[in-house]
């Protein structure tokens, strides 16, 4: 296939070679190694005369090869191709940011294979993902394999299964540029942020740290919820609750007219007092009807939600499996297949095709009741509209179906994404209502409850909340009733909770911070960068995601402003809908962050940073050693610091002695993965280790040290893994 020159000169960005190329992370190398082995795999010599088509992995070539037959050659890029250098800042400012792409290294063997497969074929067709960052890879190949992007050579599918990929392959498109713009404008504005604010940090905090334009504004979300909590001061209030007994129990709701507020211990025995003169009267009873809609399918954001609360998944393994679940599984008797729509999407929208199956297996399995016939609007009409919302490829592959052939984590994803589309496309459920107010005096109660008289959609998807059926005896107004006892309750209100991984995508989501295809890569960021931790399934700020937003928040407030930040997304979107110009939402932003890294840079240096001295001394020099956050967490550094560079770990002690040498066994973590282990402090003489924190008990079986169990039942087990005593927790404690 001839090169196409012209395209070369229309496209955006210079490949650069030299001392920048040869500069790279190990990410890179490791991409670019897969590469490697994926291409000496599958390499074959180029097929003449065949449509060439230029996927993004390897297992989606595949399937999607054996889809198409022997008049085409399915290919995979592995990911990107091309990217702005990790070296330097790589966008030229000066020249209207034009970014300065290079060949990512360690794709080059990638790179001239799809070179030669293009070269002997009679067409090339890019099918990467269809989003923003499929569209730019696209862009990217087109550019490589001297392809014109405003020819029909992009391809795009939603799900992965025969009809669609070959219905695809007649109705190709030229190259959104809109979306490869959208995608250009993110990448050249977090690298102007990072690159850019990451070396003030390294002056005054500490080196290898970095800060991300959308990280910093949900890192601020952590840090504010954090001193909100801290700044809590809980308030007295008293729970008053009549019991009429047989489980039924009406709360007091008002007095004289209005909302009861019970503030004191004093307050609740003054209405004891005055409820104990009077009697019990049923005032009104309240009939009614209540339907409950089903939930709209899945988008990205929800699904990363609910299968955090359901399934315990941090939303990169959501990501992750959910990935697994849309490119396809080999299924035992029906072959390989994508089981998903395409995960990455703000979308509720629904086929017709996918509508009408629903209801026609709903019908067959639960009965025309329970079909609901329900359409479900996007709050942006205007965003992803291409994309559904996340659904099965097929209904009738029912999760236990197929149970067999999926991994665990691929079945309960599955299951939940089926059961909340065929859910979504069911009838409501149907409840009756009942609400009785009851006086005594000045006092009001109420009890309020319902009973499900069909269930609908909950026949399917179990709800986050379920409603509680109330026990409501039968009741008639005017009837006076019995007190068995008057229930009263001490309760101080609550801090804000810390933010889980699903609160946090939910608020993400709504203050308009990053994308739901972000969102998974947002969090480990800021976990890996040790400015959050996990702290029983809560996300809480460090003394080092402190410093770091203390800084940003002095230097830059726009970067952690949460209103900007969504207004920034808006503009980036504005870039995707074809309604703003990429380079001039880069300008209007670079012209008050360019003034404010001018500050920044020259007043860092004045910030007072406060010093947390250990009880460690030097022994190079036999100044006091502080204690520093870095990158990989607390460590200690000598205060000599320029004259003296001495650093060591922070040594803690589990008060255990080595069974081998009399030691102490100190808690270490390991530099590979960051696990805490513990090992005895004379390594390497002694190389003594455990996994699990050691009791100083030794195994009356074998004589191996006792190490905590995290389990629930076993509170301490032999560290012999060919021992299995173990012992049991007492009274479940």
């Amino acid at each position: 296939m001839a090169v196409n020159t012209a395209t070369k000169t229309k496209t955006t960005g210079t490949v650069k070679t030299g001392a920048a190329a040869k500069k790279t992370s190990a990410t890179a190398k490791k991409t670019g190694n897969a590469a490697k082995k994926t291409t000496r795999k599958t390499a074959k010599k180029p097929a003449a005369g065949k449509t060439l088509l230029v996927v993004e992995s390897p297992s989606k070539a595949k399937i999607i090869g054996k889809y198409l037959g022997s008049k085409y050659r399915v290919v995979a890029s592995v990911g990107h191709v091309r990217d702005l250098p990790k070296s330097r800042l790589g966008v030229d400012i000066e020249n209207n940011f034009e970014p300065e792409y290079i060949n990512i290294r360690g794709k080059g063997d990638t790179i001239k294979e799809l070179k030669s497969e293009a070269s002997a074929a009679s067409k090339v067709m890019l099918a990467t993902d269809p989003d923003r960052e499929g569209e730019a890879i696209s862009w990217h190949l087109a550019y490589l394999l001297g392809i014109d992007p405003d020819t029909d050579c992009r391809v795009m599918f939603n799900e992965i299964n025969k009809q669609t990929v070959q219905d695809a392959i007649k109705e190709p498109k030229p190259i959104n540029k809109d979306l490869v713009d959208a995608q250009q404008a993110r990448r050249v504005l977090d690298r102007l942020v990072g690159y850019q604010i990451s070396p003030l940090l390294w002056k005054k905090v500490s080196r290898g740290l970095s800060a991300g334009r959308v990280q910093s504004a949900a890192l601020k979300l952590i840090c504010d919820r954090e001193n909100e909590i801290k700044a809590f001061i809980p308030e007295e209030y008293w729970r008053i609750a009549a019991d009429f007994g047989d489980g039924f129990i009406a709360e007091l709701s008002k007095i004289s007219g209005k909302k009861a507020q019970v503030k004191s211990r004093e307050q609740t025995e003054g209405i004891k007092e005055e409820l104990g003169q009077g009697s019990y009267l049923v005032k009104s009873i309240k009939e009614g009807k209540r339907n409950t809609k089903p939930y709209a399918p899945f988008t990205t954001s929800s699904m990363q939600q609910d299968a955090s609360i359901k399934l315990g998944f941090q939303t990169s393994r959501t990501m992750q499996v959910a990935q697994q679940l849309y490119e396809g599984v080999n299924l035992k008797g029906i072959g390989a297949r994508g089981l998903v729509t395409y995960i990455r999407t703000d979308s509720v929208r629904v086929s017709s095709q996918a509508r009408a199956a629903a209801a026609s297996y709903i019908e067959e399995k639960f009965g025309r009741e329970y079909c609901g016939n329900n359409v479900f609007a996007n709050k942006n009409k205007a965003m992803q509209d291409a994309h559904e919302a996340i659904r099965p490829s097929d209904i009738n592959l029912e999760p236990d179906l197929i149970r067999d052939s999926l991994t665990p984590d691929q079945f309960k994803l599955y299951e939940l994404i089926w059961k909340r589309f065929t859910a979504s496309q069911m009838a409501a459920a149907k409840y009756d209502t009942l609400a009785v107010g009851i006086e005594n005096g000045k006092y009001e109660f109420r009890a309020s409850g319902s009973r499900m008289v069909f269930d609908g959609w909950r026949k399917v998807y179990k709800a986050s909340s379920e409603d509680n059926e109330v026990n409501i005896p039968a009741l008639a107004e005017g009837q006076m009733l019995e007190l068995s006892k008057l229930i009263t309750e001490q309760k101080f209100t609550q801090p804000p909770a810390r933010y889980t991984e699903a609160g946090l995508v939910k608020e993400m989501e709504e203050k308009n911070i990053g994308r739901p295809s972000t969102y998974a890569a947002i969090i480990a960021v800021l976990v890996n960068r040790r400015y959050i931790k996990r702290v029983k399934k809560t996300l809480e700020p460090t003394k080092l995601g402190f410093d770091v937003i203390g800084i940003l928040q002095d230097y830059f407030a726009d970067i952690v402003d949460v209103a900007f930040t969504g207004e920034m997304e808006d503009n980036l979107d504005g870039v995707e809908l074809g309604e703003k110009e990429w380079k001039k939402v880069i300008a209007d932003f670079y012209k008050g962050f360019s003034e404010e890294l001018k500050i920044a840079d020259r007043e860092v240096e004045r910030i007072e940073k406060e010093v947390v001295l250990s009880n460690e001394v030097c022994e190079l020099c036999g100044r006091p050693m502080a204690i520093k956050e870095g990158r990989f967490g607390s460590f200690l550094a000598c205060t000599g610091y320029p004259e003296c560079k001495n650093t060591k770990p922070i040594v803690i002690s589990t008060g255990v002695k080595c069974p081998k040498c009399g030691r102490d066994i100190v808690e270490k973590r390991s530099r590979k993965t960051g696990k805490v282990f513990y090992g005895c402090s004379g390594y390497p003489e002694c190389d003594i280790s455990y996994w699990d924190k050691p009791t100083g008990r030794m195994c009356p079986d074998c004589g191996s040290m006792l190490v905590e169990s995290k389990g629930k039942t076993i509170a301490a087990k032999c560290s012999n893994p060919e021992c299995r005593y173990k012992e049991k927790k007492e009274n479940g404690k």
